[in-house]
């Protein structure tokens, strides 16, 4: 067999260092203790824009199929709007067109939802879970009226 002879006084090899950064202001990240809300990975303007559609389209069509955060988020704003719908008065019927898009749509949730979720107090949704999305793996639910 081959012997493999090492040498006893070989030279060290000269090592390069990196030249030095110059110094990076300091961030401090400060813990969001108390802060619900969750950002989505967007602006408020556009969260708040993307909450208002997903919301609507929710009402229009009974049942939406996005991100399951995104599905928890639109729960809450889904859930408020029937409870205003539920008690029909003029201010929450203007509060509710302050958020969902389509007018008509409104008033079509204020004439049915109180017949329909008269008997529930809370809990106008259901979240089901699917299959994680192809390509970047997130988590899939599907979001329904009850």
């Amino acid at each position: 067999p081959l012997a493999v002879r090492q040498r006893p006084h070989a030279r060290p090899r000269a090592v390069t260092t990196p030249a030095p950064s110059p110094p990076q202001p300091m961030v401090i990240e400060a813990m969001r203790h108390g802060n619900r809300v969750k950002h989505l990975g967007k602006p408020s303007d556009q969260r708040k824009a993307l909450l208002r559609s997903l919301t609507t389209e929710l009402i229009r069509y009974g049942r939406i199929t996005t991100t399951l955060i995104r599905a928890k988020e639109v729960r809450k704003h889904a859930d408020h709007i029937i409870t205003l719908s539920k008690d029909g008065s003029l201010h929450c019927r203007r509060q509710a067109m302050a958020f969902i898009y389509d007018k008509q749509l409104v008033h079509a949730l204020f004439e049915q939802a109180p017949d329909r979720y008269s008997e529930r107090n809370g809990g106008y949704t259901r979240i089901l879970r699917t299959m994680n999305r192809r390509g970047d793996n997130a988590s899939m639910a599907v979001i329904e009226l009850v």
